[in-house]
């Protein structure tokens, strides 16, 4: 019986005066460059995200990974990066899919007393969109005054993404990354990472990622003040309480239904229902990002949404996550 590589988290707990994680990524290259899903119709590439994590849905690709099946906080591993998707790449259906309703803006132009409005960014690929947006509620409507994040806009979706690993910098300064693969892979090694040490599911149980949808109101009753420590968990108003766990990649727009991402099998935790979220709960969390040791201005901005990948691109192994576990 194989027995699983242990994943040790980063033991780094002092201060050196130089990032630990800088420029790791480096390490995943050019092995994890994107490939081809298919040749000649056969599938290259392992399975994908985001995915369709409707109650009961299932992947068509087999997969003997499994995804992990308890909160993060459960085990080795922590958060090491937060960015987020203009509209979701992953499918629930009735609360975000081809259904949705947003406003619509295709021309983002930032509050001119956005400090970082002269930071234009190039169009952003939409991805879903969750229901609850309604134009004749002002709370949808009324611009917010955005400080810290830039080209963002109340009543449009958003999916909220946390990268987590067991070889981040966990609980020191530098354990939130920009890009969030040096975060990932701040602990590994060369060595760590040649063919054949790790296996699929030691990848799968020592990075994750939790993933969460909300559509932006204009309203201080949703105010949650540390967005950018990770999901909201809220039993009380129904936050995270709904969880779809399966192994899948990264995602991002350099990725399709032709060309994968072979940074897979990871576990995947996304709350399938859509929620609301103050917009100055995304400002406060840019403010954050601001503060970290690491510079994290590459991410105050949404990035563009991956298409939803197809059901024979996607694992077979759906589940749901027990949160009282």
């Amino acid at each position: 019986m194989e027995v699983p590589v242990q994943i040790v988290p980063n033991p780094t707990n002092r201060l050196t005066g130089t990032n630990p994680c800088e420029g790791k990524k480096a390490l995943t290259q050019p092995g994890m460059d994107n490939l081809a899903c298919f040749e000649q119709g056969v599938a290259q590439a392992a399975e994908q995200s985001g995915a369709d994590v409707t109650e009961g849905f299932v992947g068509d690709m087999d997969t003997d990974v499994e995804p992990i099946k308890v909160p993060y906080y459960k085990t080795a591993l922590c958060p090491v990066n937060v960015h987020w998707h203009l509209g979701a790449e992953h499918r629930s259906a009735g609360q975000f899919d081809e259904n949705g309703k947003s406003p619509g803006l295709t021309d983002y132009t930032p509050a001119d007393d956005n400090p970082n409005a002269g930071r234009r960014l190039a169009p952003a690929r939409y991805g879903f969109t969750c229901g609850l947006y309604d134009e004749n509620d002002a709370r949808f409507t009324t611009p917010y005054k955005w400080k810290y994040c830039v080209d963002m806009h109340v009543g449009e979706t958003y999916e909220v993404h946390w990268p987590h690993s067991a070889l981040g910098a966990c609980g020191t300064p530098y354990q939130y990354q920009y890009p969030f693969y040096d975060g990932v892979f701040c602990g590994a090694t060369a060595q760590l990472l040649a063919p054949g040490v790790l296996s699929r599911q030691d990848i799968a149980n020592s990075v994750g990622v939790q993933g969460q949808v909300f559509t932006i109101i204009n309203d201080e009753n949703f105010f949650y003040p540390d967005l950018a420590r990770g999901m909201i968990v809220d039993s009380d108003n129904n936050y995270g309480q709904d969880i779809a766990v399966y192994t899948g990649s990264t995602t991002g727009t350099t990725r399709s239904n032709s060309v994968c991402s072979a940074y897979t099998p990871i576990t995947w935790q996304v709350d399938r229902k859509c929620h609301l979220i103050s917009a100055s709960s995304f400002d406060k969390m840019c403010a954050d990002m601001l503060q970290m040791r690491d510079d994290m201005s590459g991410d105050l901005h949404p990035h563009g949404a991956r298409e939803v990948v197809w059901q024979n691109m996607t694992a077979d192994n759906h589940q749901n996550i027990d949160t009282s576990r």
